[in-house]
């Protein structure tokens, strides 16, 4: 393993209550839920500090923190505020090191390898950014510092809030520092495959460094096996990734009633695809595949996918991916949640060369594709001119309007 590197994790701490504690002084000390206010459908999308200590979390539905603390003051999210507070942040980042790989609006890796020599070592880095966002930004980060970002990752979560921890880096210290932390810390380690492990016996990560490598395959299969005996002896070669471009686009919902109206889920649906749409082309992108969410009402949730013949950005392409794979996949059960989105996205509409080309087979043709992305960009120019209501399917409107009634 690589010890001359260092790497930091940066994490803010409950980033969103934090902004909101710091905008609102009256809320400070108090109990703070942001999300969906508990009368309403929705989850809790973070809890301050205070509101933990009731056990409430992430993505807990809204009733339920209400019950465990029905005192805790719910506040509606402001996305907008917290990205500018997140660009703010990032900014400071890349102040020490242009290494940055973010992970979420509220946390992100940096190499710092390099910045060594300008800011002082791995420690010192951190420090001054954790007196920086504070100075800054009134709000406090948790840091941690290492020879990789698995570990660094596993660091800057063991002394939260507003903490500094520093991974040794000798070998044998690394895997004394990993081996008390329990199994579900490793990278990987699912509810799936962490009962798997704890069948094995292996409620620590140091016991997962003493199993017999043949036992750990039968459990869990050679590849993650051999994952997970790397991660648990501390080895993690990757390094930032500064790829900035968007991996996917997507829109979902979530229905304030369970619906079971199909005509309903699919005009809902239609709606979030040809947002997808004008979104692909804004960006100038073309998608390789189509993708569909449903959670249903007891919370369940599927995710299906379809490749596309060619990449495409056209609505009509759009929409007949993603209505294949709603009729293939719908089922009479009230909906709560529907998303639909795309990916392998690229800045090209060139078809994908493939081995079957070799064998003299014709190449797609790209007639009716052009045809239709040059419907879809006409019909985005006139929403653009006239607004979104300007051109509307037929399914739209409501009986009695509809062509041909």
């Amino acid at each position: 393993m690589d010890t001359t590197k260092t790497f930091l994790h940066v994490d803010m701490d409950a980033f969103f209550a934090a902004v909101e504690q710091r905008d609102h002084p009256e809320l400070r000390g108090k109990p703070v839920v942001v999300g969906a206010p508990p009368d309403r459908r929705g989850v809790v999308a973070a809890a301050s500090y205070e509101a933990r200590q009731y056990g409430i979390h992430s993505a807990m539905p809204s009733r339920t923190a209400y019950q465990k603390c029905p005192h805790a003051i719910f506040v509606s999210h402001n996305m907008g505020r917290y990205k500018e507070v997140s660009r703010q942040i990032m900014r400071i980042f890349e102040s020490y090191t242009p290494l940055v790989q973010p992970l979420s609006i509220d946390e992100a890796f940096l190499d710092v390898t390099g910045a060594q020599r300008l800011f002082g070592d791995g420690e010192t880095i951190a420090a001054r950014i954790r007196t920086d966002i504070r100075s800054q930004t009134a709000l406090t980060a948790s840091v941690g510092v290492a020879p990789n970002m698995f570990l660094a990752k596993i660091a800057s979560d063991m002394n939260k809030p507003d903490g500094l921890t520093i991974v040794p880096r000798d070998q044998a210290a690394i895997e004394r520092f990993l081996a008390p932390l329990p199994i579900g810390r490793l990278w990987g380690v699912g509810k799936v495959t962490q009962k798997a492990l704890l069948s094995l016996g292996l409620t620590t990560i140091g016991k997962l460094q003493v199993c017999e490598p043949a036992l750990l395959e039968r459990a869990v299969g050679a590849r993650a096996a051999g994952i997970f005996r790397r991660l648990s002896r501390g080895i993690d070669d990757r390094g930032i990734e500064l790829e900035s471009e968007e991996k996917s686009i997507s829109n979902e919902t979530t229905f304030k009633e369970d619906v079971l109206d199909r005509a309903q889920l699919e005009g809902t649906y239609l709606q979030l695809i040809d947002k997808v749409g004008r979104r692909l082309r804004k960006a100038g992108l073309f998608a390789g595949t189509a993708h569909l969410k449903l959670r249903w009402s007891d919370f369940s949730t599927i995710t299906r996918q379809t490749r596309l013949p060619l990449p495409s950005c056209d609505d009509i392409t759009l929409r007949e991916a993603g209505l294949h794979l709603l009729h293939e996949n719908l089922r009479n059960r009230p909906v709560r949640l529907i998303g639909y989105g795309v990916g392998a996205l690229s800045d090209s509409d060139a078809p994908p060369i493939r081995q079957l080309d070799l064998f003299g087979l014709e190449p797609p043709d790209t007639t009716r594709r052009d045809r239709r992305n040059r419907l879809s960009q006409a019909a985005d120019a006139i929403r653009e001119k006239y607004g979104d209501r300007s051109l509307r399917r037929g399914s739209d409107l409501p009986p009695g309007e509809r062509p041909g009634e």
